[in-house]
C-alpha cells in the first residue's frame, strides 16, 4: 500500500496522536555533540546550508511503516521484536525510538508503526531498502518519511497540468577532455587539502582547477573513466564532477563506510563497511551495498562475518580481502563475482541474482581473476590429498560457466595470475617444489587466450633457482619483463609472445645484469617502461625504450614510494608520500626521463591522474596516424616552438628584472658609500683615500706593564 492509499485523515489522525501540530513543524539544526565528528569537518559542514549533512531536527530522520499485522496485546511484544531486528540492521534506532499505536477500544495494533534513526540518511536507506518488504503474504511493507506528510497534505483538492519546464542540458562531466593543450588532469591530497591540477608540461608547471579544504575524510578516488571523483565520509561516499566547480552529482549513504570501488564501466559503486563486534569472540559485522551511480539507488546489499568475505586477495579492513567484488572486463559491467569457501558466486546485473541462482562449486579454490576484456575469469585449485590430486588453472567462460581450458600443475607451493590488458595472454608464475622439497624454483605457464584450442607454453629461466621479483605485461602488447635473481643488483629479462615470423613460441628479446631495481612500471601505450627501486634502493629511476633496447636516461627521487604514469604515456610522475617524514612532494618527468618540475608539499598523501575514457579512433586509424606521424606533428611542433620562444622570452625578462634589481643595489650601495665618506676618514685620523694599497703598513711594538708585585722571601739557611 502507497502513501497515497493511505487516507490523509488517517495520516493527520497518526501525527495528531504523536502530539503533532503539522502546520507548526518547523525544520530546524542539530549539531553533532562534542566527540562525535572525530575533529574532522565533513566536506559538506560548511556555511551552504541547504547543503548540510549535520544532524536535523523535525522529523527527517523518522520513518512510517504501513501494513504491519494487526495483532492483540498479548502478540505486541514479539511483533515489535521482529519489527525492531529487521530495521536495526539498517541504523540505529533511538532509544525509545520504535512507536507501535494501539487501537485503545480494541487494544489491537494500527497496522502501522513510527521509527526514528539517529540521522536522516539512516531513515532514507531504510525507506529505500524495506518499501516492498514482504513480511508475509498478506503484509508487505510500504515505507514513507514521515516528513512527507506535510507535501500531501498540500496537494490541491483539483487536479491541474504540471507546469511544462524548458530542457537545460545537464553539465557536460568530460569537458576537461576538450582542453585545447591536451592536458591532464591529477589530484593531490596533502594536509586537510585536496586539489585538482592540471599538468602544464609545457610551462613547465602545475595549473591549479579547484582546491578544497577538508573536501573527504580519509582518501579520494577516480572513477575507472575519469567521469567522477569519489570521495568518502561518515555519512556515507559522494561523486563530484564539472567542468572547474566539481559540483555534487550524487550522495550514497552508507554510515562509518571504508573502502569504495567502481565497476570498469562505472555504473555502478561498492561501499564497505565493518562493526566492532559487542562479543570479541565473533567476527567482525560487514556491510556491502551496490549503488547505481547515476541514481544513488542500491541495486543490491551483502551483510555478514567478516570470515564471510576474507577468501583469497588482499587488503581491506577485518582481515576482509578487497575488492570483495571482482567485475568481468569491457565497459557493461555486466558481471560480478566474490570467492567463497569451495565456491565462486558469479552475479549478473541484470537481475543482481546469481547465474541460474547458483554458484560455481570449485572444491578448495583459492584465487580467481576476471579477464580485462572478456566475460572469462581464470582460476587456481592447489593440490589435495596430499598430492594425489594435482593443482590447476582452468579458464571459465561465463554465462555459460563452460570450461574452456584447464591445465594441471604438480608439486606446486605457490601460484600468481597476470592478465594482459588487451585479454590476449594470461601469465601463471609458479613456484614449484624441488625433489628434495627443501627449496622451490619458478616457471611461467603462458596461455594464448584468443588462439585455437587456447595453447600454452612454459617458459624456465635460464637459472631455475632465481627468484621472481616482480613480472609485469606490456599494454597492448605481447611483450612481458621479469625481475629476477637476488638483491642487490637483480636481472632483469624481457621476452615477446611472437617470434621472428610474428607467431609461434615466446622468444627472449634481452637480459639486462645487475640493476638496482625492484619494480616495472609500463608506460599506458608500451614502448617504454621505468625499471625503478624503490624502498630499500630509495627512487633508482632508470627511463628504457624497449624497442631499441637501449637506456634513454638514469636519474633518482630520494625516498620514493609512488610512480604512476599518465593516461596517455607522455609522462610520468615519482612521489614521496607521508610514509616518510621528509621530501613530501612529487616530481613530473617526460616518458624519456627529463624533470620538468618538482612541487613539495608536507604532510603529502595521494597523487592520481585522472583516467582517460578509451579512443573513439579505430585501430586502423591509430595505426595509420602512427604511420604519418611526422605530418600531424608539425602544427604541434609549431606550437611547441611558441611555447618555447614565450619562455624563452620569460626567462629573458626573468634575467633582465634580476639585473636591474642588482643594479639598484650598487648605485643605492654607492651612495651610502659616499654619503659615510667623512666618517670614515675621522676614523682613519684625517686620511681620506678608501684605497688600501695607498697605504704602508707599519709594525709598532708597545710595552705595556700589566702588573707590579713585591713578596718578602724569607731565607733558612739551616743551622750548624
Amino acid at each position: 500500500m502507497a502513501i497515497d492509499t493511505v487516507p490523509m485523515e488517517d495520516i493527520i489522525a497518526r501525527a495528531s496522536r504523536l502530539g503533532i501540530n503539522l502546520n507548526d513543524v518547523k525544520m530546524d539544526s542539530i549539531h553533532l555533540p562534542p566527540g562525535q565528528d572525530f575533529g574532522i569537518l565533513s566536506d559538506d559542514e560548511d556555511l551552504n546550508e541547504e547543503d548540510s549533512l549535520e544532524f536535523e531536527g523535525g522529523f527527517g530522520n523518522i520513518i512510517v511503516v504501513d501494513n504491519l499485522p494487526v495483532v492483540p496485546k498479548e502478540k505486541f511484544e514479539k511483533l515489535e521484536g521482529v519489527v525492531k531486528k529487521i530495521y536495526s540492521q539498517i541504523g540505529v534506532i533511538k532509544d525509545d525510538g520504535l512507536w507501535m499505536p494501539v487501537d485503545p477500544a480494541t487494544q489491537k495494533t494500527l497496522g502501522y508503526c513510527f521509527i526514528e534513526y539517529n540521522t536522516p540518511q539512516e531513515a532514507e536507506l531504510a525507506k529505500e531498502k524495506t518499501n516492498g518488504y514482504k513480511l508475509d503474504r498478506a503484509h508487505i511493507f510500504a515505507v514513507n518519511m514521515f516528513d512527507e506528510i506535510e507535501k500531501f497534505m498540500k496537494v490541491p483538492d483539483e487536479w491541474a497540468p504540471p507546469e511544462t519546464k524548458p530542457y537545460t542540458p545537464g553539465e557536460n562531466l568530460q569537458h576537461w577532455l576538450t582542453d585545447e593543450k591536451a592536458r591532464d588532469q591529477f589530484v593531490i591530497r596533502a594536509g586537510s587539502d585536496t586539489e585538482v591540477l592540471w599538468n602544464d608540461a609545457r610551462q613547465l608547471k602545475a595549473d591549479p582547477v579547484y582546491k578544497r579544504n577538508f573536501w573527504t575524510e580519509s582518501y579520494v578516488q577516480w572513477s575507472p573513466l575519469g567521469t567522477y571523483l569519489a570521495t568518502v565520509h561518515r555519512q556515507g561516499a559522494a561523486v563530484w564532477g564539472g567542468a572547474s566547480t566539481f559540483n555534487r552529482l550524487m550522495r550514497y549513504a552508507h554510515p562509518q563506510v571504508k573502502l569504495i570501488d567502481f565497476s570498469p564501466g562505472e555504473k555502478y559503486l561498492v561501499t564497505y563497511s565493518s562493526h566492532e563486534p559487542s562479543n570479541p569472540r565473533d567476527s567482525h559485522r560487514v556491510v556491502l551495498n551496490i549503488f547505481d551511480v547515476r541514481t544513488g539507488k542500491i541495486m543490491r546489499d551483502f551483510k555478514g562475518s567478516a570470515d564471510d568475505f576474507a577468501i583469497g586477495g588482499t587488503g581491506g579492513f577485518a582481515g576482509v580481502s578487497w575488492p570483495v567484488f571482482r567485475w568481468s572486463g569491457g565497459k557493461d559491467d555486466k558481471y560480478f563475482a566474490r570467492m567463497g569457501k569451495n565456491v565462486i558466486s558469479v552475479y549478473e546485473t541484470d537481475t543482481f541474482t546469481l547465474i541460474d541462482k547458483k554458484s560455481i562449486k570449485v572444491e578448495n579454490v583459492m584465487d580467481f581473476s576476471w579477464s580485462p576484456t572478456d566475460p572469462i575469469f581464470a582460476l587456481f585449485v592447489p593440490e589435495l590429498g596430499g598430492g594425489n590430486q594435482p593443482a590447476r588453472v582452468s579458464l571459465i567462460q561465463i554465462p555459460g560457466k563452460e570450461e574452456l581450458r584447464q591445465k594441471n600443475l604438480f608439486s606446486v607451493s605457490d601460484c600468481k595470475m597476470y592478465w594482459q590488458s588487451n585479454g590476449d595472454y594470461l601469465a601463471v608464475k609458479v613456484d614449484r617444489y624441488t625433489k628434495t622439497k627443501k627449496s622451490t624454483y619458478t616457471g611461467f605457464e603462458l596461455f594464448r587466450i584468443k588462439e585455437r584450442d587456447i595453447p600454452i607454453e612454459v617458459l624456465e629461466l635460464e637459472n631455475k633457482n632465481d627468484k621472481i621479483i616482480a613480472f609485469a605485461w606490456e599494454p597492448k602488447g605481447h611483450r612481458f619483463a621479469v625481475i629476477h635473481g637476488d638483491n642487490p643488483r637483480p636481472d632483469i629479462s624481457f621476452y615477446s609472445m611472437r617470434s621472428g615470423t610474428n607467431t609461434g613460441r615466446v622468444s627472449k628479446l634481452t637480459t639486462l645484469k645487475g640493476k638496482q631495481a625492484n619494480a616495472l612500471f609500463w608506460s599506458p601505450g608500451g614502448r617504454f617502461i621505468i625499471l625503478a627501486g624503490l624502498k630499500g634502493f630509495n627512487g633508482q629511476l632508470e627511463f628504457y625504450n624497449v624497442d631499441d633496447l637501449e637506456t634513454m636516461a638514469t636519474a633518482e627521487h630520494f625516498m620514493a614510494t609512488d610512480i604512476e604514469w599518465d593516461p596517455t604515456g607522455r609522462y610520468v610522475a615519482t612521489a614521496v608520500t607521508s610514509v616518510h617524514e621528509m621530501e613530501n612532494g612529487f616530481n613530473i618527468w617526460s616518458f624519456h626521463g627529463k624533470l620538468l618540475y618538482r612541487i613539495m608539499k608536507d604532510h603529502f598523501f595521494q597523487f592520481l591522474w585522472r583516467p582517460r575514457p578509451p579512443s573513439f579512433l579505430s585501430p586502423e586509424k591509430e595505426e595509420e596516424i602512427a604511420k604519418n606521424l611526422k605530418k600531424y606533428s608539425k602544427k604541434y611542433e609549431a606550437e611547441d616552438q611558441d611555447v618555447s620562444l614565450l619562455l624563452s622570452e620569460q626567462e629573458r625578462e626573468k634575467r633582465k628584472k634580476l639585473k636591474e634589481e642588482w643594479e639598484m643595489w650598487v648605485s643605492q650601495w654607492k651612495k651610502w658609500h659616499d654619503e659615510e665618506k667623512l666618517e670614515r676618514q675621522r676614523l682613519r685620523d684625517g686620511e681620506a683615500s678608501d684605497e688600501e694599497e695607498e697605504y704602508e703598513a707599519k709594525e709598532v711594538e708597545v710595552e705595556e706593564v700589566l702588573d707590579i708585585k713585591e713578596e718578602v722571601l724569607s731565607l733558612d739557611y739551616g743551622q750548624e
